[in-house]
């Protein structure tokens, strides 16, 4: 059974794979439905809130011909303290696949122990896999070889600012290695990379292909991809006020870019709050592009269902 619960669950072809998928979905849209899904339906369940993954997920499954159901913990006997091995075994039965949206990454790894259908990560505490495939594709049609993420990517130097243990950051430490970028960390010391994210790449052979720096400037020299996230993250609320003081040097803002690549460009995961992690002069200006990542994770969330079902039939 081939699950998705990170960026190297997939190997060097299935990537490419998958990324020629949501290019090909992309330019075809106006010809949907396909029926890559077709006669299947997939749950989603959600343990925390959500606007784009939610929409995009239940669109995508749509659009591959298939039906969609949407769960969450206070409407499932999970709620109640029921195992979650004993839930997965009654979905595999039901559906043919399940998207999960959780906090712990152990949730979703005893999640996919005992599914019989695929599992794909829409998110967790430790790791954004969906959207970090979309994010490289959004690169991709902005300055690559967009049929090839290895060759389009490689070389290419991404600057995470903000809190580099989180989960954006740390899936872009684990993409990095895979695709051969340049990722430099710039934060506090306090919130630079944990051991997990150093042992996950030690435990699959991956090379380190990042570095970690608490100098705003440092951190962006000839960076051609600036980057960024929430300084407060769910479940973080009761470190507000610490974490925006702690923060505050690291915001993106018209300075930050005086010593990256001329043509560097700006992202976010979204939802951005400006005047916190980022300025509105930065979301506002051409090297933006928070709406383009967007529409991607629909292209390539197709991509990923469509691979991973054809790897994994149920029937």
């Amino acid at each position: 059974m081939k699950h998705f619960l990170k960026e190297n669950d997939l190997d060097s072809g299935q990537i490419k794979d998958v990324f020629n998928l949501a290019f090909d979905f992309k330019q075809d849209r106006n010809q949907r439905p396909t029926d890559h899904l077709r006669g299947q339906t997939w749950g989603m369940l959600f343990f925390k809130n959500s606007t784009r993954t939610r929409v995009s997920f239940e669109v995508g499954i749509n659009e591959l011909g298939g039906r969609s159901l949407i769960l969450d913990q206070s409407s499932t006997q999970i709620g109640r303290g029921e195992s979650i091995a004993d839930t997965t075994r009654v979905l595999s039965r039901y559906l043919d696949g399940l998207v999960i949206r959780a906090h712990g990454h152990e949730i979703i790894e005893e999640f996919s122990a005992s599914s019989e259908i695929p599992i794909v990560n829409a998110l967790t505490d430790f790791l954004h896999p969906c959207q970090i495939y979309a994010d490289c594709m959004t690169i991709l049609e902005k300055m690559g070889d967009e049929k090839n993420p290895f060759a389009g990517l490689r070389g290419k130097k991404l600057a995470f600012y903000g809190d580099t243990a989180c989960n954006m950051a740390n899936s872009w430490v684990l993409m990095g290695a895979i695709l051969g970028m340049k990722i430099s960390l710039c934060g506090p010391v306090e919130f630079e990379p944990k051991e997990e994210i150093r042992q996950l790449l030690q435990a699959h052979n991956l090379p380190q292909t990042w570095s970690f720096c608490d100098d705003p400037i440092v951190g962006a020299e000839g960076a051609e991809i600036i980057y960024t996230d929430v300084w407060v993250s769910m479940g973080c609320e009761s470190e507000q006020d610490q974490r925006k003081a702690t923060m505050s040097p690291f915001q993106v803002n018209e300075g930050t870019f005086a010593k990256a690549h001329r043509d560097c460009i700006f992202m976010h995961c979204m939802p951005a709050h400006p005047g916190e992690e980022v300025s509105q002069a930065v979301l506002d200006s051409g090297r933006s592009i928070l709406f383009d990542q967007a529409e991607n994770r629909l292209h390539m969330q197709k991509g990923i269902l469509a691979k991973l079902s054809s790897l994994s039939p149920k029937y």
